[in-house]
């Protein structure tokens, strides 16, 4: 028999802008246990602990049942929207103090402004960039040796001044990590209490703007991130007496120990929306369908993916807020249409939605905290879409003042307030429908191929309207949709990426060379794994590598196979990177062979697989759906239409092969999910909503 002390709960915990959400998987039975709590934004790691605590009592168990917690994080995305980076110094090689000024030119805001091509921000004053004399040419090889003397002087201007933060990001350190070493262990002398990053861990490849500014982030948020979670580790081991694995989701679709992202936190600069991404994958791939795209709403903003054969997206060329970064990301869209998103009148008076968000606290007005503006949810709740209470009743909602602040901005419009709600929620389905497109058709994939997975609070409430604006094959709501960021935590492996940069034209590929630094990558993937307690029976390493015709500024990544010779894996790369440049721009050079296609990095992903929750069958069900009813109530689903008497179902007690017709709504603990006329649902086997046009 088990012993009941045994650690058997693996526990997902998803911080988001308004609730934090928590799953509790049970190793032992297969049960999951599901709950939310209010966000705290001053003290991320109050409802940290205060949604463990929610979760341990729900499921019956106390701490000595942990056996691990994975964590999804919005602390340094959050950090870098508001850009408080904070007062960086920043050292680079003699005569590149300008680095920063070069940047990349962008049209931010169309051409139809008084600008046109602006470059960012600086994230660091001149004044606070020093170098250091020594160089390497590109194939790491020193020219010029490191000057130590000079490095020590760099490092005490800094302590002088309290510049304790700083980004060290040397020429071609890609390629030989020597001199940025040097300059780390000066560091480390002359100024202890500095936080370093340095671009030979942060970002090993070529490209110096991007790869300072990469770094420049990682050591923007690397106090925060580091003090936070060694907050709720030590709050942790306090809880149980005694260390508790803790995993933190990466942008990448992966989860790393606490320890390797307080090294390398800008690893996580997407770690909510990429859990989102991989629990809807997963939830998807179980229901048959393996090209979806996914739609995580929440209380702030929507993030939009791509899920292809079960599989995110992936990028290197992201961005948070102004600052990019080239770290590996699931590819995400984010627009703010949230159910926290502000209606407001431009100058011009028309009616805006978002991207501000009323957040957490105080939040929409219906919420009584003493919010003043009207928000998404505001409409919602007076249109009768979902009901006068969040989290199955825990939290209840002020009806009449979200009607008042509607009354007031239906004034200012000349209109009635159920048609300025209706008109919100127009806005914010186009919002979100604007989003999909930027991630579909604008990397050349036919939006109606898809099916749309939507979860989050508020991300299936404009499920409907997204079907019939995009023409969508139709729409999965997965159960319990608000907390599959944190159900996605459970079912992600331990990842370990490693890239390096190797420039070489496809006909002039040094076969040996490759092949040694993918094994010298594949290295250092398997002493990660096994640091992180995987054995080397588990390891599972893909190698992949960036590609691009000779003469482009960008690549693509393709997968590299890892047997065979390496003339027939190099040529199987080389056609998938063809096939993939003519789906994304419609044209490839396959067949001239004066185009040549050169390789750029190098890449090995380290997977130590992790034990997935089963999904749980729901029982077939009698026809008699009446089961699940639980009254009526009036809902207006249309601009200028009447309020119609809508029945209300309780999701948990619908079964498998249920059917249903529109008008109606569906409520569960953490989500609603408003059935407009003319739609139909059908219940899957695992519990999935599956929502067509015409029928279920």
């Amino acid at each position: 028999m088990t012993d009941p002390l045994t650690p058997r709960l693996r526990i997902g915990i998803d911080t988001g802008g308004t609730f934090t959400d928590v799953v509790a998987f049970d190793e032992r039975t297969g049960a999951l246990t599901v709950t939310k709590t209010p966000t705290t934004p001053d003290d991320p790691a109050e409802g940290f602990m205060t949604g463990l605590a929610k979760v341990l009592r729900l499921a019956g168990a106390g701490p000595e049942a942990i056996a691990a917690v994975s964590h999804g994080t919005t602390i340094a995305t959050n950090q870098l929207l508001e850009g408080e980076v904070g007062q960086l110094g920043f050292i680079t090689t003699d005569g590149f103090e300008f680095m920063l000024e070069i940047a990349r030119q962008s049209v931010p805001d169309g051409y139809g402004n008084s600008y046109f091509w602006v470059k960012p921000d600086r994230i660091v004053p001149p004044d606070l960039v020093k170098t250091v004399p020594g160089r390497l040419d590109h194939t790491g090889t020193e020219l010029e040796p490191f000057d130590e003397a000079q490095a020590a002087q760099v490092a005490r201007w800094f302590a002088d001044r309290g510049i304790d933060t700083i980004g060290v990001c040397l020429l071609h350190s890609y390629a030989n990590p020597a001199h940025e070493q040097q300059m780390a262990r000066v560091l480390a002398r002359e100024h202890p209490r500095a936080v370093v990053s340095l671009s030979c861990l942060v970002l090993p490849e070529y490209r110096e703007y991007e790869r300072a500014m990469t770094t420049l982030i990682d050591a923007a948020v690397k106090p925060r991130m580091s003090r936070y979670l060694a907050a709720i580790s030590a709050q942790l081991a306090e809880l149980r007496s005694g260390a508790v694995p803790l995993h933190v989701m990466t942008s990448g679709g992966g989860v790393a120990t606490a320890h390797e992202v307080i090294g390398r936190p800008i690893s996580t600069v997407l770690s909510g929306p990429a859990a989102g991404a991989v629990g809807a994958a997963m939830t998807a791939h179980n229901a048959g369908i393996d090209r979806v795209l996914t739609c995580d709403g929440g209380g702030t903003s929507s993030d939009v993916a791509v899920v292809v054969a079960g599989e995110p997206a992936l990028t290197t060329e992201g961005a948070v807020g102004a600052y990019p970064s080239k770290i590996p990301m699931v590819d995400v869209v984010t627009v703010g249409a949230g159910g926290g998103s502000v209606a407001w009148l431009s100058p011009e008076g028309t009616l805006k939605v978002g991207p501000r968000s009323a957040g957490a606290d105080p939040g929409p007005l219906c919420y009584a905290r003493g919010g003043r503006e009207v928000t998404v949810t505001d409409a919602h709740l007076a249109l009768g879409r979902i009901p006068p209470h969040l989290l199955g009743g825990e939290m209840p909602l002020d009806e009449a003042a979200g009607r008042a602040g509607l009354a007031g901005l239906a004034a200012r419009l000349g209109m009635t307030w159920p048609d300025c709600a209706a008109g919100i929620l127009e806005i914010s389905a186009w919002n979100q429908a604007n989003a999909v497109r930027q991630i579909t058709v604008k990397r050349g994939l036919d939006v109606r191929d898809f099916t749309l997975v939507t979860f989050g609070g508020s991300g299936s409430l404009l499920g409907c309207p997204l079907i019939e604006i995009l023409g969508l094959r139709g729409l999965l709501v997965p159960p319990n949709p608000g907390n599959v960021s944190a159900f996605g935590l459970l079912t992600v492996d331990v990842r370990a990426e490693y890239v390096r940069t190797c420039i070489a034209r496809h006909g002039q590929l040094d076969y040996q060379v490759m092949a040694a630094r993918y094994d010298e990558l594949a290295g250092q993937a398997r002493a990660a794994l096994l640091a992180q307690g995987f054995p080397a029976g588990r390891h599972r390493l893909l190698r992949s590598a960036d590609l691009r015709y000779f003469g482009q500024a960008y690549e693509l990544r393709v997968p590299v196979r890892a047997d065979g010779p390496w003339a027939e894996v190099a040529g199987a790369a080389v056609a998938a990177f063809h096939a993939q440049h003519r789906a994304l721009y419609g044209y490839d050079f396959s067949g001239d062979q004066r185009q040549q296609v050169e390789w750029v990095n190098l890449r090995v992903t380290g997977i130590g697989p992790i034990q997935r929750p089963k999904l749980a069958e729901l029982a077939p069900g009698d026809g008699g759906q009446e089961r699940a009813l639980t009254g009526h109530r009036p809902v207006v689903f249309a601009r200028s239409a009447a309020a119609v008497r809508t029945p209300v179902y309780w999701r948990p007690r619908l079964a498998a092969g249920d059917t249903l017709t529109g008008p109606a709504v569906i409520e569960e603990y953490g989500a609603t999910v408003p059935v407009h006329p003319g739609f139909g649902v059908r219940v899957d086997n695992f519990g999935n909503l599956l929502i067509r046009s015409g029928g279920g």
